[in-house]
């Protein structure tokens, strides 16, 4: 329970990069910004985010657990820091794009990987509870943000949440202990100890590319819908027809779907195995896309989109948990810092795509067909991962 909550703290805060929009007026008025300039800002801090999650397992396997989450925290907070002070173009990228972003990363592979070293039974539970941090933290912090930055201006938001981070991230800290060690194994490391040990090391370790890539790619496939949805959903339901408030509400909501499908993900991968939940997850997707296109109204797209994000936070959380029970539980963190290689990926594909196609069209149908046409690519793709395993290893003891 202290490596969950230790994993809650290190991510929640972080969480808020998802609430980026509501930073989207003020930035431009107070920097004279374009839309085009923001877009650049989030790119950034998404291929950071990447680029974090990758350099986290190089710095968890020689420093302490609690040494690397202070790095984080310090990073991400004196990015906020930057942000709040920035002059211009630049110096919100470093502060936001760069810091923010690498700072957010780090300790999201961190933390995941500190609660799959801990032994349990749910373990696709925990890994989807933990993947799901993200969007609650959007959706705890998109209304608190919004009010902080109509009551007190930007400046001193972006000052107030670097400070949550700090405290949030020392706080994660004290939970983990400063001098406790992540192992660090290569992927020929035994894993069992019967006659077919060498053997369940070569498919349990790193070199099963084959299976990685599948995985990857159905992943791929789910994030780029789901990131259409998740970074252009009011403009979205505005299109079709719905309101202001109502497409504030609807992001809100659409946020908080997500969040849950994320958990509910890693919850059925204790059921079931990643071809059947990875499969169905894309068919849910495919679903509310053609509702959309069927029925093309601002109520609609309001469970369509919905149920498009969800289906990208199903595979998100059974992904996560498909890592915990085909991979060593000591090397989950390299093996979802590659993986979300394709998630920056997939948010600069059929998002920006999207927009350039409203653009041109003043229209998202053409998008939300391509959306199923993705999500029908994700069932065929699905269907050719593994089942489940008869046996899945269980953590060491710390």
């Amino acid at each position: 329970m202290r490596l969950i909550l230790a994993a809650t703290f290190a991510n929640l805060p972080f969480g808020t990069i998802y609430a980026f929009s509501v930073f989207l007026k003020s930035m431009e008025a107070m920097l004279s910004l374009t839309r085009t300039d923001m877009g650049m800002v989030f790119g950034l801090s998404t291929i950071m985010f990447a680029t974090g999650m990758n350099v986290a397992p190089v710095l968890y396997t020689r420093l302490s657990t609690g040494a690397v989450l202070i790095v984080t925290c310090v990073t991400g907070a004196l990015g906020l820091t930057l942000a709040s002070q920035a002059q211009g173009f630049w110096s919100l990228m470093l502060g936001y794009g760069i810091l923010f972003g690498l700072g957010g990363g780090t300790a999201f592979t961190t933390a995941q990987q500190i609660v799959n070293l801990a032994p349990t039974k749910r373990r696709g539970l925990v890994n989807g509870y933990v993947v799901g941090l993200y969007p609650l933290g959007a959706m705890i912090g998109a209304p608190l943000l919004g009010w902080s930055v109509e009551q007190m201006g930007l400046r001193q938001t972006l000052l107030n949440l670097a400070l949550v981070v700090f405290i949030s991230g020392l706080v994660a800290v004290w939970l983990t202990g400063l001098r406790s060690h992540i192992p660090k194994v290569t992927a020929g490391t035994t894993i069992a100890t019967d006659r077919n040990a060498d053997a369940n090391a070569m498919y349990l370790g790193m070199i099963q590319w084959p299976l990685f890539f599948k995985i990857a790619i159905v992943f791929f496939l789910a994030a780029s819908a789901g990131l259409m949805v998740m970074s252009q959903a009011a403009g979205i339901v505005q299109s079709y027809g719905g309101g202001t408030q109502f497409a504030v509400g609807a992001t809100s909501f659409i946020t908080g779907m997500i969040a849950s499908a994320r958990i509910t993900g890693g919850w059925l991968m204790d059921r079931f195995s990643l071809r059947q939940v990875m499969c169905a997850a894309h068919i849910w997707s495919l679903t509310g896309a053609l509702m959309l296109t069927l029925w093309p109204n601002p109520y609609v797209a309001l469970i369509a989109l919905a149920m498009v994000g969800m289906g990208y936070g199903f595979v998100s959380g059974s992904a996560a948990g498909g890592i915990g029970m085909h991979w060593p539980a000591t090397q989950f963190g390299v093996v979802a810092s590659r993986l979300y290689i394709g998630w920056c990926i997939a948010a600069i594909c059929l998002p920006v795509l999207a927009g350039w196609l409203f653009d041109w069209s003043h229209s998202y149908r053409s998008s939300i067909w391509i959306a199923a046409v993705v999500n029908v690519a994700g069932i065929v793709l699905a269907t050719r991962l593994p089942p489940r395993p008869a046996q899945t290893h269980t953590a060491p003891s710390r």
